[in-house]
């Protein structure tokens, strides 16, 4: 969802507003988190993993399209659900992002539809207009054999990755984070694994590198199950807070001189504001991405939690300190990270999405 509402964000921003974009969701949470940013949303009230039972009401919805909107502007744009066709023109974009879909189901919407498939790992050939894996190792020629003939449009590689516009390379301010973080100690460490986060790792971590040395800033999630126990300690301890519901991520990661993280789009934005990091996967595939960081010394990679805890925690501490005794070591993290990502990949595949033909 936060994915897709960025780049809803700046096909609005494209647009002049939210009126040609729909949110499709299974459930009422995700429908009312579209709501909450501003975007209009359909809630099926199906079972998100039988995504075919879906189709009768698309058949529906897209017929309707083709019927009632053959002149004007770019169709309606749907995040949540998806199709594939031949040519983009006149007909409504879909944007498709789950685990869960079919090529029965994009098949049955192309049909109608301009589909954008999002895919994270680059085994399967879905059946999609345009594909995006915005990860940093997706291989752009793996993927051109994979979709060799197919006419699909391929978006690949870390500028593209969709981040909300407050994690766009801010010039000369990154510049500034940069010989920051290379010359100024460590004063602030952020923390986060997630806002599910159910085995506290991010307590855990916190146990292991505490100091009086830093203040921490530990991000959960207010349904965290150790919620109460995060909090209990951030009262416990003048440089300890615990933080749910951020609004600006950007501006608390941007006053901190370290972080340790899980894999995801955190570490996205981390390296899209110059913050150095030491990250870990907490699931398989988040493991790419985090052996990458840690291969092309982007960050620190402390292991697979899901693997091996007690080594990830160990390893996590060992770099911990080492990265905050090294200012060289955290300027070269800072730098490298801007250079996988400078934020800004939302906008770019909003132009795609809106000049398609």
């Amino acid at each position: 969802m936060m994915r897709c509402m960025a780049i809803a964000g700046e096909l609005a921003r494209l647009q002049g507003g939210t009126e040609e974009i729909r949110f499709v969701c299974a459930d009422e949470e995700s429908g009312a988190l579209a709501a909450d940013n501003g975007f209009r949303s359909h809630v099926l009230g199906t079972d998100y993993r039988d995504m075919e039972s879906e189709l009768p009401w698309w058949e529906q919805q897209l017929g309707k399209f083709s019927t009632a909107r053959t002149t004007g502007p770019k169709e309606t744009l749907s995040v949540g659900a998806a199709g594939r066709g031949s040519g983009g023109a006149g007909r409504p974009a879909v944007l498709v992002d789950s685990y869960h879909v079919t090529d029965s189901y994009l098949q049955a919407l192309g049909r109608r539809a301009y589909v954008i498939v999002m895919d994270d790992m680059g085994t399967h050939r879905y059946p999609g207009d345009c594909v995006v894996n915005y990860n940093a190792p997706a291989q752009e020629t793996a993927y051109e054999e994979l979709y060799r003939g197919t006419g699909a449009k391929l978006l690949i590689g870390s500028r593209y990755v969709p981040l909300r516009r407050q994690f766009w390379d801010k010039g000369e301010k990154g510049q500034n984070h940069i010989r920051s973080a290379a010359e100024e100690p460590v004063r602030d460490v952020l923390i986060t694994a997630g806002g599910g986060d159910s085995e506290n790792i991010a307590g855990r971590i916190l146990e292991r590198i505490y100091s009086r040395e830093f203040f921490f800033h530990v991000v959960s999630g207010r349904f965290h199950p150790c919620f109460r126990e995060l909090e209990a300690v951030g009262r416990a301890h003048d440089n300890i807070r615990v933080h749910h519901d951020v609004k600006d991520m950007a501006a608390l990661m941007g006053r901190c001189q370290a972080a340790v993280t899980a894999g995801g789009s955190t570490i996205y934005e981390l390296a899209a504001l110059g913050v150095p990091f030491i990250c870990f996967s907490c699931a398989e595939n988040q493991e790419a991405l985090t052996e990458y960081v840690g291969r092309r010394q982007v960050g620190g990679f402390a292991g697979a939690w899901h693997k091996n805890r007690e080594e990830t925690l160990e390893t996590s501490g060992r770099l911990f300190g080492e990265l905050a005794a090294c200012a060289k070591l955290r300027g070269g993290y800072s730098a490298a990270g801007r250079k996988m990502t400078d934020g800004k990949g939302a906008w770019r595949l909003a132009c795609e999405i809106a000049d398609r033909t």
